[in-house]
């Protein structure tokens, strides 16, 4: 029996809370991922991660693919062990490269070829490579590789490639089937219970989106993703596509909305039935030097806080908020000093993180909606000072 389960201790509306059980320990639903694109997460030690509530992070397998390379995490235990995270990982498959990459890559049914970014040597990423690679990284979750096409993109475009994903998904499961029986030889298989997710596709078209994720729950995963979103689209239609497909899964799997977004789209998404989510925004943004807070988005950079002495968000516990003032990370950030990224990061992520543990609270003691009015009355603020 698999060592990866989904519980689902309580409902409040369509938000779900629940407990993702995997062989690397306990994730508490809704539930957000920092994203650790090369085994690492930006500026973050795993110390620092934990201590923020980070119970799962994210790693990316094109990435890891080309830099240090999968055989060799594979030679030194799997990816836990070679970066010393103790708690669960998921990694992507490569699809979203397969997307972002698009001068760098062609598709066939085969799979994606692309160049590499580092030195422009070419990868074949079939979707039997794709899940073997995660099997080297010895992810607790690995993602089915697919194909999300780019804006604007017509409707033949759209079900193409959702027709291509769901083929390819079938390759990747039968290839983690084979893998568990041990009937692949050459392949390390660094965390022999690995669960696998599949990715619903289909553009911003509800009816391509509902076909994929029929034919995608036929094959059988261990959850479900929602792909291609958060793409460019209105985010009145990133809410309703979420809504309607999220309705569409089965309630006893958990569902993974990804790289989506800012804190008041996780609560949006939530309240849709949303149970994991991912995304750069908190690092990339603290890195940038720009801030999530309780009082509204802050710019660190600008001039009225080069003397304000008060913590950056005073309802934060967060390291940094305990201990600096907003006019030392304003110089730290004006100065360039690394420290500022750090510090900045580690704000970010403790405020996501913290919205999650809010968010299971309400939903635990049936209060979701009046959190989510009162958060949204508050993310009413979130928009850059200028």
């Amino acid at each position: 029996m698999l060592p990866f389960s989904f519980r689902l201790r309580s409902t409040d509306g369509a938000a779900r809370l629940g407990e993702l059980e995997t062989p690397h320990g306990i994730v508490q639903t809704p539930a957000f991922m920092p994203v650790g694109t090369q085994g690492a997460v930006k500026a973050m030690r795993h110390r620092e991660l934990e201590e923020a509530g980070a119970e799962i992070i994210l790693a990316n397998t094109y990435h890891l693919l080309v830099r240090p390379g999968d055989a060799l995490i594979a030679r030194r235990g799997g990816l836990h062990r070679f970066t010393g995270w103790t708690r669960p990982i998921l990694t992507d498959s490569g699809g979203f490269q397969v997307y972002s990459l698009a001068r760098r890559r062609v598709i066939t049914e085969e799979g994606a070829d692309f160049q590499s970014h580092l030195d422009g040597a070419r990868y074949l990423l079939t979707p039997e490579r794709a899940t073997d690679v995660q099997a080297h990284l010895g992810s607790d979750v690995a993602m089915v590789l697919d194909e999300c096409v780019a804006l604007p993109a017509t409707r033949d475009q759209a079900a193409e490639a959702m027709l291509r994903s769901v083929r390819w998904a079938e390759r990747c499961r039968r290839r983690l089937l084979d893998l568990r029986r041990g009937a692949i030889s050459g392949v390390v298989v660094s965390t022999p219970a690995q669960a696998q997710f599949g990715i619903i596709q289909g553009g911003v078209f509800q009816d391509l989106r509902d076909e994929s994720a029929d034919r995608t729950l036929r094959i059988g995963f261990e959850g479900y993703a929602i792909g291609g979103l958060s793409v460019g689209e209105p985010l009145d239609q990133l809410y309703a596509v979420t809504g309607d497909t999220a309705r569409r899964l089965p309630a006893d799997r958990p569902r993974y909305l990804m790289g989506v977004g800012t804190p008041d789209d996780l609560v949006e998404c939530v309240a849709r039935g949303i149970d994991m989510f991912d995304c750069v925004l908190p690092t990339r943004n603290g890195r940038n030097g720009q801030l999530f807070t309780s009082q509204g988005r802050i710019n660190i950079k600008n001039a009225q806080y080069a003397e304000d002495d008060g913590p950056l968000d005073p309802a934060c516990g967060c390291y940094t908020c305990r201990h600096h003032s907003r006019a030392y990370l304003r110089h730290l950030y004006m100065a360039g000093e690394m420290t500022a990224g750090a510090l900045n990061t580690l704000h970010n992520l403790s405020f996501y993180l913290d919205t999650m543990r809010r968010i299971r609270d309400a939903i635990a003691f049936r209060t979701f909606e009046n959190f989510r009015q009162e958060f949204l009355r508050s993310a009413s603020r979130l928009s850059l000072d200028s």
